[in-house]
């Protein structure tokens, strides 16, 4: 009976429990006749009288007994499944998943997450941190974190800030062994923490002073593509890297990192956060993007202890 339709069931169970085509056409907000005309078509699919009415009663027959009792614990479970799939579209709840770039995990994302969970705790945050932009879609994403520059055309993206300052660093043992660089060009003579997006791609730090700019390819030791990496090898004096200020600052104050090339800076693009499409965008989805806009405004602290490793390797 694949052919039954729910609203055909449903016009059935509302004139059982009225006994009156008239009220339970009221209740379901359709004319008589088109209730009259459902219930008709529904006995002829069964080929079995569901309903004895006359011009004074509706009474159900044995199998329409038999159906009712059937039906109602069926179409409460409908009724139940509906106003769960309704709950994803008013309520953010369940569980959202996001790909975010590192920077912005670390800088954005971590010290907001506390305080989201507690206003929303039953919304569950799942985040995969990568570089690269992901197939949302494909890789069942409900949104991305990514630099403003790296998103596809057929996106939603929302700026939610996050132009951060780059510093280039190194450690005072690292620069006993070396002449500091003055210009971002003399960073070509020295070994350089290469922090890519990608195998192979060329390593090259951009620069501006005032109204001049520099892109310096730089070559080195060691390439990573994770940012503790690059920080853990600049406080083991491997080289010189370039990180978001959020991250060196502490360890410029303890003068276990030394700034260089103050007269120059670097900044990262804008970072967005992405999704496929504007129809029907889930209520937890919504409620992250305006949380986001609302918080990033806001100078947020950055807890880098976690990332306070030991000089040496053991």
């Amino acid at each position: 009976m694949r052919g039954i339709q729910i609203a055909q069931l449903s016009a059935f169970v509302a004139v059982a429990e009225n006994s009156s085509f008239t009220r339970a056409a009221k209740q379901l907000g359709i004319s008589t006749p088109t209730l009259s005309l459902a219930i008709r078509r529904l006995e002829e699919q069964f080929g079995v009288r569901l309903l004895n009415r006359t011009t004074r009663s509706v009474a159900l027959t044995e199998a329409g007994e038999q159906l009712l009792g059937q039906l109602n614990p069926v179409l409460a479970g409908v009724d139940n499944a509906i106003e769960a799939v309704k709950a994803f579209r008013d309520k953010p709840a369940g569980t959202l998943r996001l790909t975010v770039h590192p920077v912005a995990a670390v800088v954005m994302v971590a010290p907001l997450v506390g305080r989201f969970s507690a206003e929303y705790p039953e919304l569950r945050l799942d985040i995969a941190v990568d570089f690269e932009q992901k197939d949302i879609v494909g890789n069942r994403f409900d949104a991305g974190i990514q630099r403003g520059d790296q998103i596809a055309q057929d996106m939603i993206a929302i700026p939610i800030g996050g132009r951060f300052s780059l510093n280039a660093v190194a450690s005072p043992e690292y620069l006993k062994r070396t002449r500091p660089p003055s210009t971002p060009d003399d960073l070509r003579d020295h070994n350089c923490v290469g922090y890519c997006l990608a195998n192979g791609v060329e390593h090259r730090w951009k620069f501006r002073a005032l109204d001049e700019r520099i892109e310096v390819p730089i070559q080195g030791s060691l390439s990573v593509n994770d940012p503790h990496l690059a920080l853990r090898a600049a406080l083991d004096s491997v080289g010189i890297v370039l990180l978001p200020e959020e991250w060196v600052s502490p360890y410029l104050s303890e003068g276990r990192l030394v700034r260089l090339l103050p007269d120059w800076s670097a900044s990262l693009t804008d970072f967005v956060l992405y999704y496929s499409s504007r129809r029907h965008v889930p209520a937890k989805l919504r409620t992250f993007a305006d949380f986001l806009r609302r918080e990033c405004k806001r100078p947020a602290h950055v807890d880098t202890s976690p990332m306070k490793l030991p000089v040496s390797l053991p």
